[in-house]
């Protein structure tokens, strides 16, 4: 699978988990230097505390377009610091 945002590839892996129909990428398979933390934070009732990064590309910035977990609850603990994308991110395989 393939994460694409303003035509740069920013995420790869054969190795992504589909949890509510988003693909989770795990962490080692995301291309860092596109993504930015960010103070943005929200609350799953069944998966827990969710983190964002902004994604930054050509001079482009995407906020919080993508989230992850790094202490899901029990019930989502195999995507602990796994990635997901939203905002115009288009994941293809």
């Amino acid at each position: 699978m393939k994460a694409i945002w303003n035509d740069q590839v920013i995420a790869e892996s054969d190795n992504t988990i589909v949890v509510e129909n988003n693909h989770y990428f795990p962490k080692d398979s995301i291309s860092s230097e596109f993504f930015k933390q960010s103070a943005k934070q929200t609350t799953c009732p069944w998966k827990g505390l969710a983190s964002y990064y902004t994604l930054e590309v050509n001079g482009k910035q995407n906020p919080d377009a993508a989230w992850y977990y790094p202490a899901p609850k029990a019930a989502a603990s195999q995507i602990a610091n796994y990635v997901a994308f939203w905002k115009g991110v288009k994941v293809t395989a």
